[in-house]
């Protein structure tokens, strides 16, 4: 796994199923690993408004990604990763991740 150990601190899951395998990536990458609480989403507030935001772009939490068009999900991923947030002092995310990413790995993931 070639993930920058130093892009992340920590991170926090809830009990969904799609954390079932989270020791074969976070554990490889040295990052502590935190649960939230069942039925206490405000234990990753920022997660569930991040959440809201892409379902009022249209990103419905019962969609199938596999049967959805890949340009409209890539055109949402960039219209939110274009748009400044409070809790990164107000860059945008992608501005963020470009800080953090040393340019040779930037070159060979493009």
């Amino acid at each position: 796994n070639s993930m920058p150990k130093h892009l992340f601190k920590s991170m926090t899951f809830d009990c969904g199923k799609e954390f079932s395998n989270w020791r074969s990536v976070f554990n490889s990458n040295d990052i502590a690993i935190f649960f939230a609480d069942p039925g206490t989403p405000s234990q990753r507030g920022l997660n569930e408004h991040s959440n809201g935001l892409l379902r009022r772009d249209g990103l419905l939490k019962t969609m199938d990604f596999r049967d959805t068009d890949e340009t409209f999900i890539q055109s949402v991923a960039s219209k939110r990763n274009h748009i400044p947030r409070k809790s990164l002092n107000y860059r945008t995310p992608l501005e963020v991740f470009l800080s953090c990413i040393d340019k040779d790995i930037l070159s060979s993931l493009i």
